[in-house]
């Protein structure tokens, strides 16, 4: 990855962490779930407002780190409008694109800010705590912990 493109994610993720989207409790969410990471003290609850399995709506509330929180926001936006199954596919290739660096521009866009986290396994945990406590809300439990998942 060159200088240029490297330096541009880095500002995506201050500003998001700066700046989140989304970044409120949610009136009448259909789940929410909240992620806790024991080791660093993140902890994050993720709002979803589902109708006909489709994210109609999605929020988040709590603390962490700069990475944790704008691995947060930028999940909001990529997934406000997608089918419950598509977040599904997008967990799967976010946990991929973290641990192995390999990512697809065209499926992940600007979520690609992350794909350097790899290179600092302390944080992978840290940029996957949000999309834990998504789907955990998608599949109606109420919280999950990084040391129980990976």
């Amino acid at each position: 990855m060159g200088d240029d493109l490297s330096q541009l994610y880095q500002e995506q993720i201050l500003d998001h962490c700066r700046k989140p989207r989304h970044f409120q409790a949610m009136t009448g969410p259909t789940s929410h779930a909240e992620g806790k990471n024991p080791l660093c003290g993140d902890n994050f609850t993720v709002y979803l407002k589902l109708e006909n399995n489709i994210i109609q709506d999605i929020s988040f509330l709590g603390s962490g780190c700069c990475i944790s929180k704008a691995s947060a926001s930028m999940m909001t936006g990529q997934l406000k409008g997608k089918s419950a199954e598509d977040a599904r596919k997008c967990f799967a290739e976010y946990r991929t694109m973290i641990t192995t660096g390999t990512a697809d521009e065209e499926s992940m866009g600007k979520l690609c800010a992350f794909a350097g986290v790899h290179h600092f396994p302390m944080r992978v945990k840290c940029a996957i705590l949000p999309w834990h406590a998504m789907l955990a809300a998608l599949n109606g439990e109420p919280s999950v912990s990084t040391e129980e998942k990976s």
